[in-house]
């Protein structure tokens, strides 16, 4: 083999470029990332039950869930939380060897099973299954720097503005706001309730008959009779949108005339739609964004991305609103490669002194320092082939493996120099002589290495 490629050095030639060109492609492709991704994946379902109690959620929510969520290939245990605010959410751990994504795919259609068991409620507002991902890359605020705006004003604004185009910069897995929009607050009095004989359940059937959207058809549809000179879509009734159209919603009427609206019953208001989060920044109220990174996605690139998407939305945002990043970790990210690049150039630079200083040539030195790119690009290339990224436990490693690099070559060169001094042969015929007596040597260097 060794002699194919003395022979063909044009050869040798176009496989080292093509190995670095792979490689300086790959680089463009890896995730680059502080540390690599070894915690085992997981998949969260979230729901929500409306005005449930912690212990209604798990009875009619958690434990259906969990009861259907059987048979899943390489699942590990499973973890579930039900809050006071009507919140459920079921983490499923798989094991290390498992696709995220297929994981996914098999928890949705298990929860096709579960969701006609689930109240209705729940159905209502849906039942999301997600990717987990642990950690936010970065927490962007929203504070009025005029003080125009509250919490809840800024927690709206998100939501309605702000969560979906974030959501779908490349390289966001999730979106969480912290935070919540704009809702229509019914604050029942117990004792009036009492006291014209009503009930909660009364309350809610009520608004569910009185608020909603009613299709009437049309006037004038298809097939026209003669005669028919236009169309026109009927409207009958539309969702409630004031709080006096809240009020007055009909709870009761008697033979007599007398009505119990809702006004009678409870005090209606427009607020958040739960209380569960207070945000401030510097002491102002605020709102704010957690970002989640996506799998195998660039964390550098990916805030970058962020952040240009927020300057590109700002002159859309509200008069005063502002956004700052107080958590981002990023910057320790960029840090950490950058310091660990520089100790790689600085390695390179020693191992070239280290070997001019014992070989005492400088073509004998510059030939083994030239397998260093070849070497380091074509590990790249090997790195996006079986998934891994950039970060500092693979960037350390290759500073630690430069000098093994060289090994090989510096056996090779050093013993070429010798069969030509010794032997007069020329060199291409010493480098033949020189791997047929070394040839089984590199075989066990690099088997040695590579063990160690």
């Amino acid at each position: 083999m060794a002699r194919f490629f003395i022979d063909r050095p044009i050869f040798a030639w176009v496989i080292a470029i093509v190995i670095m060109l792979g490689g300086a492609l790959s680089i463009r492709q890896l995730p680059v990332s502080q540390y690599p991704s070894i915690a085992p994946p997981a998949i969260v379902i979230n729901a929500k039950y409306p005005g449930a109690s912690a212990k209604a959620v798990e009875d009619s929510v958690t434990q259906i869930i969990e009861q259907k969520l059987t048979g899943l290939d390489g699942l590990l245990y499973m973890k579930s939380t039900s809050d006071a605010y009507g919140n459920a959410s079921t983490t499923l751990t798989f094991s290390a060897d498992t696709d995220p994504d297929i994981a996914q795919v098999q928890v949705q259609n298990k929860m096709q099973t579960a969701l006609p068991l689930l109240p209705q409620a729940v159905q209502q507002q849906g039942v999301t299954v997600a990717k987990s991902a642990m950690n936010f890359l970065m927490v962007v605020g929203f504070v009025s720097a005029d003080g125009s705006m509250d919490g809840t004003d800024l927690s709206d604004f998100l939501v309605s503005s702000v969560q979906d185009p974030l959501s779908r910069v490349d390289g966001v897995g999730e979106v969480q706001v912290f935070g919540a929009q704009y809702a229509m607050r019914v604050w029942i009095d117990p004792a009036r309730l009492t006291n014209y004989r009503l009930t909660p359940g009364d309350v809610r059937t009520a608004l569910m008959a009185q608020n909603t959207q009613v299709s009437a058809g049309q006037l004038g549809g298809a097939p026209a009779v003669p005669g028919q000179g236009f169309t026109a879509t009927i409207t009958a009734q539309s969702r409630l949108q004031t709080v006096a159209e809240f009020e007055d919603i009909l709870l009761r009427s008697s033979q007599q005339g007398g009505e119990v609206r809702l006004k009678d019953v409870a005090r209606i208001e427009i607020g958040a739609e739960n209380y569960g989060t207070v945000a401030r920044f510097n002491g102002q109220p605020a709102a704010g964004v957690g970002i989640r990174l996506a799998s195998g996605a660039n964390a550098l690139d990916t805030a970058t991305a962020v952040r240009a998407k927020l300057d590109e939305m700002k002159r859309y945002f509200p008069e005063g609103v502002q956004y700052v990043v107080p958590y981002d970790t990023t910057p320790f990210v960029k840090i950490s490669i950058e310091s660990v690049v520089m100790t790689l150039i600085e390695a390179v630079a020693l191992v070239f002194l280290v070997m001019y200083l014992f070989l005492q040539n400088f073509r004998a030195t510059l030939i083994p320092t030239m397998a260093i790119p070849v070497v380091l690009l074509g590990t790249f290339g090997l790195m996006a082939a079986f998934g891994f990224s950039i970060n500092t436990l693979t960037m350390f490693g290759m500073v630690l493996a430069i000098g093994l690099l060289v090994d090989d070559a510096i056996v090779v060169v050093e013993n070429v120099e010798r069969v030509m001094t010794e032997e007069g042969l020329p060199p291409k015929e010493a480098t033949k002589r020189s791997m047929d007596q070394i040839t089984s040597a590199l075989i066990g260097i690099g088997l040695v290495l590579s063990a160690v």
